[in-house]
């Protein structure tokens, strides 16, 4: 059986829960053949193939019949094409023999073999027929304004007609429907025929005098349900919509998906026991914090299967804290962990998201085992969530979450949060599921990331790959620096509409725990341990380097400019010290061993240069330290020197700055790079490009030489910033835009919100 159906105000018309019923139907009938019949050009229907919600068809007959596709190929359906291609003399030639005539403008829409103008002179009237004898086509003029020069005898139903034959299924096997006027040709073929409800009153009348022939009362794809039930060929297809208990009541239930458990399974006396995670940024702590009034919530995550073990209940994570909140595991072989997390994601989404391009590696059936695994999730998030329940998904690694989850259960709220950066369009356009990923992350409600820029960039990818409408931007300006620094931006979308849904955007970084940090830091044992630190920086300027070994964060660009520092300062050797702590990958990350050989190297030599008896210049550590040790480091550095070359936020410039901040005589100074998200929100840390050795030498120069009544004003409005909007600010934040309430939420005061019409 086939459907060929037209798709604005057709098959994308119509209720939701009618069209989510059709699409349903034809998904589950593998014998049921899907045929786009559409005016629009092959550029305005590629967005379709990747909509998630929207069945891919078998075929695609576009430009008004003068295009037609595999759907799934999408090359030219032979010899068909080849006919139509052989009638058409060519866009040049179009264009020359109309370009004397008066009062006709080009449609500026895409399109093949086929050329669309506006007229606004009805005298054009009398020259249809000797242009059309000239070029041997086929010239239509309709609602007193459009004018398509088409190939001989190719529409709608010509087309269709010659597919179906080269299909060989029989006529009476093929239900057409349509709503306009240049859908007539599809009917009075030998096909059963539906005119779906408020379709153009000329369709409906010359439709209404053909044989079998269908007038539906309900429009788009409730037409199109009628007609499957109507026509005794198409019966078998037709399910009764199934009774929907729509609630209007807002859920309180929040389901989380993360990649990771809010606790730590540790084993005590032989036995296994949950712990709450000593996470030094805080994030897992604050999220479990807004079930901590009796909200009821899911937390699902992976956790890896013992042997063959498929599937494990749900647990409350700790019932006397948080009574209502269950843990929801989604089981996973350790083979699955090291292709989904450690292998694919690091290969081929971690090099590109910050534009590494040259190590990206794509390897496309460890794709389908990522949509496996992300359809695992989704599965397990659409069987549990309550009605209306509100999702929040988190970052690159669950990309294809929303759009499996929203085909399952469209009653949901969806919210994803990118925890990474997000690249320019000539960046992230280079993967190849580019298109599955994005319309997956328009099936959200909210979308956020950390800063502006980052907006803009997904914004432009959104843009490359199908026609969108920006409907509300806002100023950037004052909570985030605009012009001043490489990620700036000076205007950020707020909202866009894809044409079939409205998508909110937002910027909402994260922030640090300050209290608890605050906690930390007052400890007397963390006190003891800053007091021991101190005691051998005495008489030096100490310069800290702290993070995760990996290329992004620039460690050898960083010591390559310390080498040419200590070149070119030599009146500062035995004055200056780098501690360069560099915490280990997790294990069987193989892709980070060059670096961190390359760096045992150049720290070897530059220590065995430049050390004497009483100064060694780089003190290296590459091992974990406890989060109370890297608080001390922070309280002792007269300098923290951040200087990743890509970074999505970067939490270790805002602790330390959490740690010096509380003392209102502590002078540190903040030297981060500009490549660095929390770039735009920091304008008094000192910021570099660390790309450019001459940059980082003047900047570290910079933040050495400054007088202390600066250092200590800029850490004093550093330390503003961090603490206003903290971590439980980004959570309440992220919680407001979701459940809806953007006009408080997510904007800085006195700021201006421009309207995109």
């Amino acid at each position: 059986m086939i459907l060929a159906t037209d798709l604005d105000g057709t098959f994308l018309g119509g209720s939701a829960q009618h069209r989510e019923h059709l699409y349903k139907i034809i998904r589950e009938n593998d014998d049921f053949r899907l045929i786009f019949v559409t005016g629009r050009g092959v550029e305005s229907v590629l967005p379709l193939l990747s909509d998630p919600v929207i069945p891919r068809p078998d075929y695609i007959i576009c430009d008004v019949g003068a295009t037609v596709l595999d759907g799934h190929t999408l090359r030219p359906v032979q010899p068909i094409q080849n006919n139509i291609e052989l009638k058409w003399p060519g866009k040049r030639a179009v264009m020359d023999a109309l370009k004397n005539v008066k009062g006709i403008r080009q449609q500026a829409v895409p399109q093949q073999r086929r050329c669309s103008f506006y007229f606004d002179d009805e005298r054009i009237k009398n020259q249809v027929s000797r242009l059309e004898a000239e070029l041997g086509c086929d010239i239509i003029l309709s609602a007193g304004k459009y004018l398509d020069v088409l190939p001989s005898s190719v529409n709608k139903g010509s087309t269709l007609q010659h597919l179906v034959n080269l299909l060989q299924v029989p006529q009476n096997e093929v239900l057409v429907a349509g709503d306009t006027l240049n859908d007539l040709s599809l009917y009075g073929r030998g096909f059963h025929g539906v005119v779906v409800g408020e379709a153009e009153e000329a369709l409906t009348e010359a439709a209404s005098l053909l044989d079998d022939v269908y007038i539906s009362e309900t429009t788009g794809a409730g037409g199109i349900l009628e007609a499957l039930a109507h026509f005794k060929p198409f019966r078998p297809f037709y399910k009764e919509m199934p009774d929907v208990v729509t609630s209007e009541k807002e859920s309180s239930q929040l389901v989380m998906l993360y990649h990771r458990f809010p606790f730590e399974t540790v084993e005590e006396n032989g036995k296994k026991v949950r712990r709450a995670p000593k996470s030094p940024n805080g994030i897992l702590p604050t999220l479990t914090n807004f079930f901590k009034t009796g909200r009821p919530g899911l937390w699902i995550a992976w956790q890896e299967a013992q042997e063959e073990q498929e599937t494990a209940p749900n647990f409350h994570i700790d019932k006397t804290v948080y009574p209502h909140l269950q843990a929801s595991p989604v089981m996973l072989q350790k083979e699955d962990i090291d292709i989904f997390y450690k292998l694919f994601s690091k290969e081929a989404f971690w090099p590109a998201i910050f534009s590494f391009i040259e190590k990206v590696q794509f390897n496309h059936t460890h794709w389908e085992h990522y949509l496996k695994v992300n359809r695992i999730f989704a599965e397990k998030a659409a069987a549990e969530a309550e009605p209306n329940a509100m999702v929040w998904i988190h970052d690159y690694n669950l990309w294809m979450v929303p759009g499996y989850l929203r085909r399952m259960r469209p009653d949901l709220k969806i919210g994803f949060f990118h925890h990474t950066a997000f690249p320019a369009a000539n960046t992230f356009n280079i993967i190849p599921w580019r298109s599955e990923i994005i319309h997956s992350l328009l099936q959200c409600d909210y979308v956020s990331f950390h800063i502006p820029r980052y907006v803009e960039n997904f914004v432009d990818v959104v843009k490359s790959l199908m026609p969108v409408k920006i409907t509300e931007e806002v100023n950037t300006a004052p909570r985030f620096l605009t012009y001043s620094c490489a990620m700036g931006a000076g205007v950020m979308t707020r909202e866009i509409d894809t044409g079939r849904r409205k998508v909110r955007l937002g910027a909402n970084p994260v922030g640090v725990h300050v209290d608890y940090i605050r906690e930390l830091t007052e400890k007397p044992a963390t006190q003891a341990m800053i007091a021991q630190l101190r005691k051998p920086t005495h008489g030096k300027k100490t310069i800290l380097s702290i993070e995760r070994l990996d290329y992004v964060k620039g460690p050898l660009e960083k010591l390559k400019a310390f080498h040419q520092f200590l070149e070119e300062h030599p009146n500062l050797h035995g004055k200056v010290e780098l501690i360069n702590i560099c915490t280990p990958p997790a294990s069987g990350m193989k892709i980070y061993e060059q670096v961190q050989q390359e760096m045992e190297q150049l720290i070897g030599k530059i220590n065995g240069q430049y050390s004497t008896m009483d100064w060694v210049p780089i003190h290296f550590f590459f091992r974990s330290f406890s989060f109370e040790e890297v608080l001390a480091y922070y309280a002792i550095a007269d300098v923290a020197w951040i200087t990743p070359l890509r970074d999505g936020l970067n939490l270790v410039a805002k602790e330390y700055v959490a740690v010096q901040g509380q003392d209102p005589d502590s002078a540190g100074v903040l030297v981060l790079s500009e490549f660095a998200g929390a770039s735009v929100e920091l304008p008094n840390a000192v910021l570099t490009n660390p790309y450019d050795n001459v940059s980082m030498i003047n900047s570290l120069l910079e933040a050495i030489s400054m007088n202390r009544a600066e250092r200590q004003i800029r850490m004093k409005r550093l330390y503003q910033i961090i603490s206003h909007y903290n971590i439980e600010f980004w959570a309440d934040e992220f919680m407001h835009e979701l459940s809806g309430f953007s006009e408080e939420a997510a904007l800085p005061e006195n700021e201006e919100i421009l309207i995109a019409e």
